[in-house]
């Protein structure tokens, strides 16, 4: 690789790496083409991006964004899962991915800047997501209306009721 190929890398990993809002290191080996094809699909689908590092140059790219925290991780085989909205997303899809496997290792993570351990990412995969706190939120803010809604419509059904009774007590 050539001088200014190198730059070019180091330029597109650090605004990368600048935006990202978690970032996970996972140590890899012995890896099939198979495995890692389907590892790729899970993040695309999951909108995380997912690189194989050259960890010379990830280290230089590093600096000053909210992944040095987790750059001296940067040895040996690893690659990194971004995520720039979702903090959740790229643990979930580790962690279900990697649950079953022995060549593929967390090392550690950067959330929102700050370093967080193996373990840090397996309780943050155990966290809802995005989609699923917006949904929880829609679900209190609506909640407040449909109980007014029921209390304001139970004495007309209660008078309805009541007098539906009625009518099936008269004889015929």
């Amino acid at each position: 690789m050539i001088k200014s190929e190198k730059e070019e890398l180091i330029k597109e990993l650090n605004e990368k790496f600048s935006r990202a809002q978690t970032a996970i290191v996972a140590e890899f080996s012995k890896l099939n083409v198979e495995t890692v094809t389907k590892l790729r699909k899970k993040f695309r689908d999951g909108k995380v991006d997912y690189k194989v590092l050259k960890n010379t140059l990830a280290k230089r790219a590093a600096k000053g964004t909210p992944v040095e925290v987790i750059a001296e991780d940067f040895v040996g085989p690893v690659a990194i899962a971004i995520s720039y909205d979702d903090v959740v997303a790229p643990a979930k899809i580790l962690v279900d991915f990697i649950k079953d496997l022995e060549s593929i290792k967390v090392r550690s993570a950067s959330v929102q800047g700050r370093r967080v351990d193996v373990e840090g990412v397996k309780a943050l995969a155990k966290m809802p997501g995005l989609n699923e706190l917006r949904g929880q939120l829609l679900g209190m803010l609506t909640q407040p209306a449909g109980k007014l809604v029921r209390t304001i419509a139970a004495p007309g059904s209660q008078l309805a009721r009541v007098l539906q009774a009625n009518v099936d007590k008269q004889p015929k």
